[in-house]
């Protein structure tokens, strides 16, 4: 007789991407919001928008909304907590690696978008304002 065994996949996806996507602390308006971008990605439908409160030199405050995927908002809510109390050249210098850090995940070539749309929205929120 042939032995069945069941073979254990990694999960798609880390406890903490499942958390973050769950319950997002950051997730939501910033009136008095002084920088803000927006951005989709046309392959999936992603679509973060970052909203951001200068102040004294300083990213004071920092918040997102939008209709994303998990890994995405996740992400979004990473790069907003990563970027609060730091300086603009601090938070442009943020990289995927500072992100992938903390989301503790291994994010296959093919979803890499996902996780640098939140990056590339808080450069542009970044580059707006001066």
């Amino acid at each position: 007789m042939t032995e069945i065994r069941a073979t254990v996949r990694p999960a798609l996806y880390s406890d903490v991407i499942r958390a973050r996507w769950r319950n997002p602390q950051r997730r939501g308006d910033l009136p008095g919001a002084t920088a803000v971008a927006e951005d989709v990605n046309p392959l999936c439908g992603d679509r973060v928008r970052m909203m951001l409160q200068l102040g004294d030199g300083r990213i004071t405050a920092a918040r997102f909304v939008g209709d994303s995927c998990a890994i995405c908002t996740a992400s979004a809510d990473v790069v907003a907590e990563l970027v609060e109390g730091r300086r603009r050249a601090e938070a442009t210098a943020l990289g995927v690696a500072d992100v992938l850090d903390v989301l503790h995940a291994d994010i296959r070539p093919t979803r890499m978008r996902c996780v640098t749309l939140p990056l590339t929205v808080l450069g542009a929120a970044l580059g707006g304002t001066s």
